[in-house]
């Protein structure tokens, strides 16, 4: 988590919401990522979404099979449908996302029964270092 919560810093000295991803497989890391939705003008390019990519061109393969997803925010439910498509082992994340997020909130992805394939999930790691980064984030925005 601390990899992804440095690549969510950075998204934020960047102008992006902190937002920071890594995938894993065992003790390598593979990929690593922050936000970039306004860098690149791409709504999809999240830092969930980012990794993935990046994991899926450096294992050459369209499935990260036995690799773990750290994400410092809830997924969306597009990058929640990514994560199941790249058949994730397991999804960790720091900070809920209630009006976002579609693990725990919201449409609740993998519970539905059109999910083929459903990581295991562990929430709350570091949730309350990401919920100071994205609040004091949207603080500097509003001033």
């Amino acid at each position: 988590m601390d990899i992804a919560m440095e690549e969510a810093i950075a998204a934020a000295s960047r102008g992006e919401i902190p937002v920071g991803a890594v995938i894993s497989k065992g003790k390598r890391l593979i990929a690593r990522a922050g936000n970039r939705t306004r860098e690149f003008n791409d709504p999809t390019a999240h830092a969930e979404m980012l990794v993935i990519r990046d994991a899926c061109l450096a294992l050459e393969s369209e499935r990260l099979t036995g690799c773990d997803l750290t994400v410092t925010l809830e997924p969306c439910a597009m990058c929640a449908g990514a994560i199941s498509f790249a058949r994730i082992e397991r999804l960790y994340f720091a900070a809920a996302d209630e009006k976002g997020g579609a693990v725990e909130n919201g449409t609740r992805f993998f519970s539905s029964a059109t999910c083929h394939h459903r990581p295991e999930v562990y929430s709350g790691i570091q949730e309350s270092r990401a919920n100071a980064l994205l609040t004091e984030f949207f603080q500097q925005l509003r001033k």
